[in-house]
C-alpha cells in the first residue's frame, strides 16, 4: 500500500519560528490577532470581580506562584449534509462526521504567564490537554497516543518553559521549550482561536498541528521579529517516536504594529523530512518537505479587520504541490453578535494530500508509518466560502454562575473549479479499507453550529 502523509509538514531546518509576534505557543487574545472577540467578559463575571476578595498582602508577598492560571474550554456542535452517500462531509478531519452531534473538545490549560525574575529574565509556562474527537487529529505520537482508540480520545497538547531573556538586542529574545501548537495559518485548534467551527483547507491539510523541540523569538526592532527553531516533526516526538532521523524546524518574520498599529504581518517557512522510515525506509530521511505561509492582517477600524492568509506545500516523495489562499472578515456588529466571513481557493495538484481519514485511529497510524484507511480524490482546484456569527447571548451570559457561551451557526459551500466530482461518494479501490472519491457531487452545501462554553 502507499502512503499517503496528508498532514505532513516538515522542516529541516536547525532553527524553528514561533508565532505571530513572539511565543508560538503564546496564543494571541483575539484583540492582538486583528480579529473580533470570540467571547468577551460577561455581565456577571463582571459582577463576580467585584465581590472577589481583596488581597491586602503588601506587595513583597507576592511570589511567582500566585500567578498561575487555569482555564477549561468545553466545544460542541453538529453538522448537517443531506446529500452525502457516505455519512461523511468530505475533506474534512475534524468535523468529518455528517448528520451528527459531536462532543468536539473539553481542552484544560494551566499556565503562568512570562514573570520578571529580575535582571530582565522572565520564566512561564503552559501544559494543556483536549479530551474530545479533536483529539484524533492532535496526538503526538509517543505522547499517549493510542491510550484510546475511539471517536473520542485524549491527547497533550502544549507542555513547555517559557522565558524571557536579555540577550543579543535592546528587546531581548521569547524561548519555548516543549511541546507546542503549530506556529502556521490562522485557524487553531482551540476552539476560540477561529473565527469558525469548520476548517479552511490549508488549516487541515498543510499546516502542521504539534511539534515537540524549541522556538525563539528574536525582538530585532520595535516592529521587528525573527523567529526560529528546531522540532522533531509534525506529530512527532524523539526517539522510537520519530518519523527519521533528521531535523526539521520554523525560519521566519514578523512585522507588528505597522501603520499605527493596524497592519500585522508574519511571513513562516518551515523545511525537513517528514515522511516516516516505518512506512518507506531510509529514504525518508531525504525526502524533503517545503511549507511556507503568509498571514496579514488589517484593522480597518475597531469593529471590521481583514485577514489574508497564503500557504504553499510540496513534498519530494508525493510529487505533489498544494497551494491557497484564504481571505477573512470579521465584523462586530455589537459587542455580543460578530459576522464572519471566508473565501478559500485551493490546489491539491495531484491528490495525494486531501482526503478523508476514516478510521478512528487512521491518522495516529499514518504518523506512526502504519497501515490506514482513508479515502482519495484526483487532483481538484477547490473553492470553498463559508459565513456566519458568533453569537454570545446576553441573556444567558449574565446569569451564568461561572465563564460564558458562544454559539457558532455557519453556512459553507465547497466546490470543485476544474470538473472534478469529489463531493458525498466514494468507490471502493483494489487496496483494502481505501476508496476513491469521483463520480458524486462537484460541490457540497452543508451547515453547521457549535457552542463554547469557555471559563
Amino acid at each position: 500500500m502507499k502512503f499517503r502523509y496528508r498532514l505532513s509538514m516538515g522542516a529541516c531546518f536547525a532553527l524553528q519560528l514561533a508565532s505571530v509576534p513572539a511565543f508560538a505557543q503564546e496564543r494571541l487574545t483575539p484583540e492582538e490577532a486583528g480579529r473580533p472577540l470570540v467571547s468577551e467578559e460577561t455581565a456577571a463575571e463582571k459582577q463576580d470581580a467585584a465581590k472577589a476578595e481583596i488581597n491586602l498582602k503588601p506587595p513583597e508577598s507576592h511570589n511567582w506562584f500566585d500567578d498561575l492560571e487555569g482555564h477549561i474550554v468545553v466545544e460542541a456542535g453538529v453538522n448537517g449534509n443531506p446529500w452525502t452517500h457516505t455519512g461523511r462531509n468530505w475533506a474534512q478531519s475534524y468535523i468529518d462526521r455528517a448528520n451528527t452531534a459531536t462532543l468536539n473538545q473539553i481542552t484544560g490549560t494551566l499556565s503562568h504567564p512570562v514573570s520578571d525574575l529580575g535582571g530582565g529574565y522572565g520564566l512561564g509556562f503552559v501544559f494543556e490537554v483536549l479530551y474530545g474527537s479533536d483529539a484524533r487529529m492532535n496526538p503526538t505520537i509517543g505522547m499517549g497516543d493510542g491510550n484510546l482508540t475511539g471517536m473520542y480520545q485524549w491527547a497533550p497538547t502544549q507542555a513547555h518553559i517559557d522565558a524571557h531573556l536579555p540577550w543579543f538586542t535592546k528587546d531581548g529574545v521569547d524561548l519555548q521549550i516543549g511541546q507546542m501548537y503549530g506556529m502556521q495559518g490562522f485557524e487553531g485548534t482551540d476552539a476560540l482561536e477561529r473565527p469558525f467551527y469548520s476548517y479552511n483547507y490549508s488549516s487541515d491539510f498543510i499546516v502542521p498541528f504539534e511539534v515537540v523541540g524549541v522556538t525563539a523569538t528574536v525582538h530585532l526592532a520595535e516592529h521587528f521579529d525573527w523567529i526560529l527553531g528546531v522540532n522533531a516533526g509534525n506529530s512527532t516526538t524523539f526517539g522510537g517516536a520519530k518519523n527519521n532521523s533528521r531535523p526539521k524546524g520554523y525560519f521566519g518574520f514578523a512585522f507588528n504594529g505597522l501603520m499605527d498599529g493596524k497592519l500585522d504581518i508574519t511571513a513562516t517557512a518551515y523545511v525537513g523530512p517528514q515522511q516516516s522510515v516505518y512506512a518507506i525506509g531510509r529514504e525518508a530521511n531525504h525526502a524533503m518537505e517545503y511549507i511556507g505561509d503568509l498571514l496579514a492582517t488589517y484593522k480597518i477600524d475597531d469593529k471590521t479587520s481583514v485577514t489574508l492568509n497564503g500557504t504553499y506545500f510540496h513534498d519530494d516523495y508525493l510529487q505533489d504541490d498544494v497551494y491557497g489562499v484564504t481571505v477573512y472578515y470579521a465584523h462586530d456588529f455589537y459587542p455580543w453578535l460578530t459576522f464572519n466571513a471566508r473565501g478559500e481557493v485551493f490546489r491539491d495538484n495531484n491528490g495525494g494530500v486531501v482526503g478523508n481519514n476514516i478510521g478512528t485511529m487512521s491518522y495516529v497510524n499514518e504518523l506512526r508509518g502504519r497501515n490506514y484507511a482513508y479515502d482519495y480524490a484526483p487532483g481538484t482546484t477547490y473553492g470553498e466560502l463559508t459565513v456566519g456569527v458568533s453569537y454570545r447571548p446576553q441573556f444567558i451570559n449574565d446569569n451564568l454562575a461561572k465563564g460564558s457561551l458562544t454559539i457558532r451557526p455557519e453556512l459553507r459551500l465547497d466546490k470543485s473549479l476544474n470538473g472534478t466530482r469529489p463531493f458525498n461518494r466514494t468507490s471502493a479501490t483494489d487496496t483494502p479499507g481505501v476508496g476513491y472519491a469521483d463520480k458524486g457531487m462537484n460541490n457540497m452545501f452543508w451547515f453547521s453550529c457549535d457552542a463554547i462554553w469557555a471559563f
